[in-house]
């Protein structure tokens, strides 16, 4: 794999990492067909408040949460399924009181309330499969874990499920400026029941901006771990991942809730390196919720294929042998194709991890 990476040129007086002796992201983006930084074109202060170039909101699934889509990123992700606003300029400017109004609306809607320590999408599946066959058929499916009445469902863009009292920053990553994300949380904190979960690549998560995390109320964190090895990371996302690879034992010890989550793409991040990731992992906690998501051709590894189910397998297989008990396989329609594969599947994984 050879190295790719982008011309950076941060202001060392805007640049939070520079500030912190920490290397800038990879975080040029496209706006207007002119290349910049992301913290310049999808965030502002204006009028006296932080403004976020947001690209929608709504009810997601199967995480059963209010997930807020950013645009702007500090990582150029080549397998990334947002890249037509994580990495270009899309959508409409948004301040903590804009996000607060939308986390009201929600509030109002939640039809299921979670403690603290099940905010992840881990513990979504727990409750619900978001099959919709107990509205569409007015049965419950064979699987269905008989947690939830039909009153409870609700419907979304993407399909039936709960919503949980959970809100939740998702799509582009710009935790390297923790302002608005900050006053953000303090106020869905102050005037909603809502906890607020930020999904993450990891990247800007320093230890200054932790303690700003954890001052202003965020709750937890669903981190997306490329890979283990150093330079199938950086040819994944054009940055190191030295400081990434400490932040679970970083985020544990503050108290925040932790899930994590990495794809298995063939020929980049496989069995062995998702091995590697979980160990790190069971080494601080067994415990922590650990995502396998099958990877699908997209943006600039379309001509990857998918993996398939007896490799998922064996990933599931290696992550419980490091000592993980809370294992999941996601994404199971990119790389279950038939009922023998469902049926292999289930013979060879918990069925807490389906």
């Amino acid at each position: 794999m050879a190295e790719e990476t982008e011309a950076q040129t941060p202001n060392p007086k805007s640049c939070t990492l520079v500030r912190q002796d920490r290397h800038p992201g990879s975080c040029l983006t496209d706006d207007s067909g002119q290349r910049s930084l992301a913290c310049e074109v999808t965030l502002r202060f204006c009028q006296g408040k932080w403004q976020r170039l947001i690209t929608s909101i709504h009810l997601s699934r199967p995480e059963n949460y209010l997930s807020i889509y950013q645009s702007g990123c500090n990582l150029s992700c080549r397998k990334c399924h947002s890249w037509y606003f994580s990495k270009a300029v899309k959508g409409h400017w948004m301040s903590p009181e804009d996000i607060l109004e939308e986390a009201r609306a929600y509030d109002a809607k939640v039809t299921l309330v979670e403690p603290r320590e099940r905010i992840t999408a881990w513990h979504a599946h727990e409750s619900c499969y978001c099959c919709g066959a107990c509205i569409l058929t007015e049965k419950r499916s064979v699987r269905c874990p008989g947690v939830l009445e039909p009153g409870q469902i609700a419907y979304s863009s993407q399909g039936f499920g709960p919503a949980r009292n959970i809100v939740a920053f998702t799509g582009g990553d710009l935790t390297c400026r923790p302002e608005f994300y900050a006053q953000c949380a303090q106020l869905i904190k102050r005037n909603t029941r809502l906890w607020v979960l930020i999904e993450t690549n990891g990247y800007g998560l320093t230890p200054e901006h932790l303690d700003c995390f954890k001052a202003f109320g965020v709750d937890g964190f669903w981190l997306d771990i490329k890979a283990e090895d150093p330079e199938r990371h950086r040819w994944l996302t054009g940055t190191d991942n030295q400081w990434i690879l400490q932040l679970p034992e970083e985020l544990l010890k503050r108290g925040f809730v932790l899930e994590v989550l990495s794809l298995y793409i063939p020929g980049v991040v496989e069995v062995e390196e998702l091995g590697r990731i979980a160990r790190r992992l069971a080494a601080w906690d067994t415990g922590i919720p650990f995502t396998i998501l099958a990877f699908f051709p997209e943006y600039k590894l379309k001509d990857v294929r998918c993996p398939t189910v007896e490799e998922m397998v064996r990933a599931y297989e290696e992550a419980r042998t490091a000592g993980l008990r809370r294992v999941r396989l996601g994404n199971l329609g990119v790389f279950v194709k038939s009922e023998a594969e469902y049926r292999y599947l289930e013979a060879h994984v918990d069925g807490s991890a389906l």
